[in-house]
């Protein structure tokens, strides 16, 4: 690992550790609270696809004639991801990306995938992601909407280099870690009744820990080269990706905390 990847990693020490501390974890003590977390968190798992898209646009050729573009390297890191993601084997050994992986999870727990999928109905019938986000007709919270937004802000803004910050920092090296969090508590609280949702996490842990990672900072440093500006903004880039994060979770929390008072004065 190089040194400036040794050195984004000593920045966002502090906020990753935030994150991974995050009281939200705490209140996944009922099957209804991971259910608020999950029809929260799935935009998450929605958008994530739109940072890898991003990069696969910007760093292979996805139009014909087809052209070679970029680095033979970076096209393969990128490609493997994208396979991976988009066509990763379910817990009944089929072909499925993450995204529907998490929607048949929240069903199996009985979470109400209907936000997230009139979502994507409208996109397929044509309407933009940006009229989706502008006029919210699916009443998507503010904590979630606020992460969608700063997604699409960095890959409509952003350099290569930078969707790939929020893309590693932000997610790939993030998650590992942070679902672990998730599953510690997962068969204490909910034993049997989440096996999709645990396969899910596992999965990912094995995935982004074991492969993704490590493809994701290789990709950075292909990249940035020895271009210090392109560092910097990595970093700057790095840090807002969890403190947006953080955001939304601090969101959910107070989502769960709201549910459970009015639940208790009912």
């Amino acid at each position: 690992m190089s040194v400036e990847i040794e050195k984004i990693k000593k920045s966002i020490a502090p906020f990753r550790k935030i994150l991974l501390d995050h009281p939200v974890y705490s209140q996944l003590q009922h099957l209804d609270d991971l259910k608020i977390l999950m029809q929260e968190h799935v935009f998450a798992v929605w958008d994530f696809m739109a940072l890898l898209k991003a990069l696969q646009f910007k760093l292979t050729s996805t139009n014909a004639p087809w052209i070679p573009v970029g680095s033979p390297k970076t096209r393969r890191l990128i490609n493997e991801i994208v396979l991976e993601e988009e066509s990763d084997v379910n817990i009944k050994g089929e072909p499925s990306s993450h995204y529907e992986m998490y929607i048949d999870a929240m069903k199996q727990c009985g979470a109400n995938t209907n936000k997230i999928q009139n979502i994507v109905s409208r996109l397929k019938s044509g309407y933009s992601h940006k009229e989706i986000l502008k006029f919210n007709l699916e009443g998507i919270k503010d904590c979630t909407l606020n992460f969608i937004k700063s997604t699409f802000e960095i890959i409509h803004t952003g350099g290569a280099h930078e969707i790939a910050a929020a893309f590693t920092f932000g997610r790939e090296d993030l998650i590992p870690d942070m679902f672990r969090a998730i599953i510690n508590d997962l068969d204490k609280n909910f034993p049997g009744k989440l096996d999709s949702f645990r396969y899910y996490l596992d999965r990912h842990v094995q995935l982004d820990e074991e492969e993704h990672s490590p493809m994701a900072m290789a990709m950075i440093e292909e990249l940035c080269g020895k271009d210090k500006n392109k560092w910097y903004e990595v970093k700057k880039t790095a840090i807002s990706s969890i403190k947006h994060r953080i955001e939304l979770w601090d969101g959910i929390e107070q989502e769960i905390k709201n549910y459970k008072l009015k639940s208790a004065s009912q």
